[in-house]
């Protein structure tokens, strides 16, 4: 095949990735995409999701040969593909200097090459090419909304055929984005990273969002959530609230960013510490009362500031520790921005793997581990070990008395129900604040609404004491 660079022009769009433009190429020329692809030495295989199919966010690395090829194909100079495409100088150990000029391709995750990966506007893509067609580009969860047409895009790397959510009626959403440019600019001059300042005010809100299933004043996001769901979420509420949870709650990541950022809110920290005179936080502590006013809800103060172990009160306890001088050499202890692993927001890509897990085998007790910590299955399965070998002894391989062996046995069961029956209190509390209605749940463990709502009440009241 003779390619004639320039024959039909295929511009770039802004942060594409190469594997988009690819797949514009083709169309544009009128083939297949694979038909085209076949002008490169591939490496590898093309990645796609576990239960098949190509994943949206595969990206395409070339080395010079292979760009020198795209180029002519698309009809734009290099440095023009440079400046618009992010991963179009990456390097990749699969892809030597090919002596012999051959074209050479390999496969990549695109969130692993140049950040998170998102849909583009097809209308937008339409308006500005003539064809609307899907585009994939490299973006930030603060520049999802497509302002021209009202539409908040969707991660690329989940396996659900949404590309975009309908905003045309919650304008908050759009305004947020809106805003948080400002906010950006604030987080510069305070010498701090956007990227870091705004994870760590998501990884806040998204924690409220997994126990806002019980919060029965918050009315804000479920008005939301069934706008984005095209008017009413409760055929699939749980898929929804896992596709929609970043638009939803976008507007009030963009104000607790602005708020942590804010002076007077950080003096409003080192009062409610005690200030010269150290303290526990309390429950009616000033700083929280007023984050939640400056979110519109005055009832939410006291429930964050009793949720401990989260990242807003480690934020909190990082500006006292620098307010007092008290930290060690800079590290985690003493940055207000740093975000624990345990604290980071879960992806809709993951949250979805797990849902589809769960409605395949629902109540098949492969889910519970995750919900567990570490030194309780630990604990669980050194029980369960030490009672297998038990059973062998009682099966005739035993050195005392049966009796003897029967009695051990049994109180090891004992010992590892009692673990795993902790291990599933604490699956059904995960769940439930993580937004699976308790009547689903109820389902699962096979027990009356009444008696789980009871159990979780009770357990909610001993963790507290």
């Amino acid at each position: 095949m003779t390619h004639h660079p320039g024959l039909l022009r295929t511009a770039p769009l802004r942060g594409e990735t190469i594997s988009s433009l690819i797949c514009r190429i083709a169309s544009r020329y009128g083939m297949e995409t694979k038909a085209l692809r076949s002008c490169w030495h591939w490496r590898n295989y093309q990645p796609g999701h576990d239960g098949g199919g190509a994943r949206a966010d595969a990206e395409v690395l070339l080395n010079a040969a292979g760009r020198q090829l795209l180029a002519g194909l698309c009809g734009v100079e290099e440095d023009v593909l440079a400046r618009a495409l992010p991963s179009w100088e990456e390097e990749d150990a699969k892809l030597p200097a090919e002596k012999d000029g051959v074209p050479a391709a390999a496969w990549r995750i695109g969130g692993a090459v140049a950040g998170p990966v998102t849909f583009g506007c097809r209308l937008c893509t339409a308006r500005r090419t003539g064809t609307p067609v899907r585009v994939v580009r490299y973006a930030p969860l603060w520049s999802r909304v497509c302002d021209r047409h009202g539409r908040w895009h969707l991660d690329a790397d989940a396996d659900q055929p949404l590309e975009y959510l309908d905003l045309q009626h919650l304008p908050e959403v759009t305004e947020a984005q809106r805003r948080w440019a400002g906010v950006a600019r604030r987080v510069v001059r305070a010498g701090a990273e956007p990227e870091r300042v705004f994870a760590l005010a998501r990884a806040v809100v998204t924690r409220w969002w997994e126990q806002a299933y019980g919060w029965e004043r918050e009315t804000v996001w479920p008005r939301r959530l069934h706008q984005v769901a095209g008017g009413d979420a409760g055929g699939d509420l749980e898929r929804w609230r896992i596709v929609g949870r970043d638009a939803v709650v976008f507007p009030e990541v963009v104000a607790v960013a602005d708020a942590l950022l804010d002076p007077a809110m950080t003096e409003l920290v080192w009062s409610d510490s005690g200030a010269g005179r150290p303290r526990a936080l309390p429950a009616d502590g000033v700083f929280c009362r007023r984050l939640g006013e400056r979110l519109g809800r005055a009832w939410l103060g006291p429930l964050a500031a009793t949720d401990h172990g989260g990242p807003l009160i480690a934020w909190m306890g990082s500006v006292i520790r620098l307010r007092r001088g008290a930290g060690g050499p800079p590290g985690y202890d003493n940055d207000p921005w740093w975000l624990r692993q345990e604290h980071q927001a879960a992806t809709m890509a993951g949250q979805l793997r797990v849902l589809g897990k769960e409605k395949k085998a629902p109540g098949s007790g492969t889910m519970w581990r995750s919900a567990v910590p570490a030194e309780q299955r630990r604990l669980i399965t050194s029980a369960v070990d030490s009672a297998e070998e038990q059973l062998l002894q009682l099966r005739g391989v035993q050195t005392g008395p049966t009796a003897e062996v029967a009695r051990r046995l049994l109180r090891g069961l004992g010992h590892s129900a009692g673990l795993i029956e902790n291990a599933w209190k604490r699956t059904a509390v995960a769940a439930v604040n993580g937004g699976v209605p308790l009547q689903e749940v109820a389902r699962w463990v096979d027990l009356p609404v009444e008696v789980l709502r009871k159990m979780l009440t009770a357990d909610r009241q001993e963790d507290d004491r």
